[in-house]
């Protein structure tokens, strides 16, 4: 009998079929997240599990899949995961660590120009109807000559520097880590405190994983020291920042500007997660630009996310250890 492996979100066809000469594959044929009880009823006798980032793995759930050998993320951040549980239960937990950093920082950078030259605005005065020809108004914040903070210096920070280096922008970061050398001068980057990099950067991006000690890093003490006028974007998890503080902050004109393609409701291990979007932020149409997560939302590139997920679960599923495992299970 072949092991049973369920794919809790949609994969392009390749992958089922890949996988299903190998293994008894049930996937979720639809777009939408299923509810998590019905993702434990297929799981419950699974040897195997695909997992995206609207899923949430704690210990009761591992408890209630006896036979599963592995949990394969299709993502990088894990933080809708106990990991621990996995590796108390022998489970392997896998993510794939490198192929989000690039589209990422691609969105980021659109999500940056988009916000400050008021790109939102100019559509929709476009398609009021009104537009006839050119006005002395919508001025915003070109890149050249400004200084651009980025808060973490892991894969996407790093990503996110190289792309800007060619955009004639001061650039600093703070992270415990500092770049090595060579890169640091490549990209011209400078390291400094995080309150140097809030008081003198025109632009914050955020670019740290959800940790207990990065949850609303970016408060209302934070945006204080923040540049007046500045503009803060948000890639990384929607839980770096207090979305209520970040709401309060515009409506003062401290902050000029919010992007972000994350939100605090996404982050679904967090007990007091909220349910919705402050209403407050989203009225802020002219001060705000958003995206639903959209960060490694490329074609090509979530087939091979799903491609290098699946390989660590044939890789466990045939006696070996996988290649994306970030735990170690006895």
């Amino acid at each position: 009998m072949k092991p049973k492996v369920v794919i809790t979100h949609w994969v392009h066809p390749e992958i089922i079929t890949n996988l299903s000469e190998y293994c008894e594959v049930v996937a979720n044929p639809t777009r939408e997240t299923l509810p998590r009880e019905e993702i434990l009823k297929l799981a419950q006798d699974a040897e195997a599990l695909m997992v995206f980032m609207p899923d949430r793995i704690d210990e009761a759930f591992l408890k209630a899949c006896p036979k599963l050998k592995i949990i394969a993320g299709a993502l990088k951040g894990y933080d809708n995961f106990d990991v621990d549980a996995c590796t108390r239960q022998g489970i392997w937990f896998t993510i794939v660590p490198s192929l989000l950093a690039v589209p990422t920082a691609e969105l980021t950078i659109g999500l940056i120009i988009g916000l400050a030259r008021q790109m939102l605005l100019g559509d929709r005065l476009i398609r009021q109807g009104t537009f006839a020809g050119w006005r002395p108004h919508l001025y915003g914040m070109g890149l050249a000559n400004r200084t651009l903070g980025i808060v973490g210096m892991g894969s996407l920070g790093q990503a996110l520097a190289q792309r800007l280096s060619s955009f004639e922008m001061n650039l600093i970061y703070t992270d415990a880590i500092p770049l090595p050398k060579e890169k640091a001068a490549a990209w011209c980057l400078s390291q400094v405190s995080l309150d140097t990099l809030l008081a003198t950067s025109d632009f914050v991006v955020l670019m740290v994983p959800l940790q207990p000690e990065t949850f609303h890093l970016i408060n209302e003490k934070s945006l204080a020291r923040m540049k007046p006028g500045s503009f803060l974007i948000n890639p990384c998890r929607g839980s770096v920042v207090d979305e209520q503080a970040v709401s309060d902050a515009l409506a003062s004109g401290h902050l000029a500007g919010y992007a972000a393609d994350v939100f605090e409701l996404e982050d679904w291990a967090r007990s007091d997660r909220p349910s919705k979007i402050p209403p407050s932020l989203l009225e802020k149409q002219d001060q705000t630009f958003f995206t639903p997560h959209l960060g490694s939302a490329v074609d090509d590139l979530r087939y091979d996310i799903a491609i290098e997920a699946s390989q660590n679960i044939l890789q466990v599923l045939q006696g070996h250890s996988p290649q994306g495992a970030i735990n170690c299970p006895s």
